[in-house]
């Protein structure tokens, strides 16, 4: 069975990751397939809203250290181009979240028009624990959503943080019990998909339009960064350790 499923119907895109095995890590073939139905669901008239949703014990365990270590993202590879793809995607975009949302599991969020989470959700944003930098414009917008102090907390620090917290700071529009959260992400998606398209996307535009550029500008800077801090020392010990289930040591950095 495929990492990611898709299905259409009503006017409606639902996009499931599908590997939760793996904690549904997300690997360069996942995240074409991703990039793909979006670019499809932007196309075409027939979609007017498209869901990302993973399983009711967990969401996406952020990207897949072995796949990413083999082939660490470029300029042109599936993970550059998702991100491109998600921030721009023109129509309504809904998140279904449960259990773990970590690294981009996370920061694919602040691409969604509305998030609905299960009280079992958790985020976490361990980039700088890897030797990394965010990504996916997070240094951007998490700041503006949170303010810097909390955001710091989570980027700087890692600190994990709840549903409830994400809630009050509105990175999530509402929690419920995870059995519920996909249904509640569709009914909304049903409401959506039954009002006017071109509504639809001139009101999205309009609120999207003043952070457009500078998102754009900052995932570009985001990149560079990323994948400089990726072939030096510190995110090379701190990937291995992963991988050997140890601590990483950071004392030579």
């Amino acid at each position: 069975m495929s990492d990611i499923l898709t299905h259409t119907e009503e006017g409606i895109l639902t996009i499931t990751l599908n590997r939760v095995a793996k904690k549904n890590s997300l690997t360069g073939a996942m995240y074409a397939a991703i990039s793909d139905a979006l670019e499809a669901a932007a196309a075409d008239p027939v979609v007017r809203v498209a869901v990302i949703q993973g399983h009711e014990t967990i969401f996406s365990a952020g990207n897949d250290i072995g796949d990413f270590l083999k082939a660490p993202p470029s300029a042109d590879s599936p993970v550059i181009r998702f991100l491109r793809v998600i921030s721009s995607f023109p129509k309504p975009l809904i998140g279904a979240v449960c259990g773990a949302a970590v690294g981009v599991g996370t920061t694919l969020l602040l691409h969604c028009d509305l998030v609905y989470a299960g009280d079992n959700a958790a985020f976490s944003l361990p980039f700088v624990n890897l030797g990394l930098c965010p990504e996916a414009g997070s240094s951007y917008l998490l700041p503006r959503l949170m303010g810097h102090q909390r955001a710091s907390e989570a980027l700087l620090l890692g600190d994990p943080f709840t549903a409830e917290t994400a809630l009050e700071v509105g990175l999530i529009n509402r929690i419920v019990p995870p059995a519920e959260v996909h249904a509640l992400a569709h009914r909304q998606a049903q409401r959506l998909a039954a009002k006017p398209l071109a509504s639809l996307i001139a009101s999205k535009r309009l609120m999207k339009q003043e952070q457009a550029a500078p998102v754009a500008a900052r995932l570009d800077e985001e990149i560079a960064i990323f994948g400089r801090m990726l072939r030096e020392p510190a995110a090379k010990e701190a990937l291995t350790a992963f991988m050997e289930n140890r601590r990483p040591d950071f004392s030579a950095f």
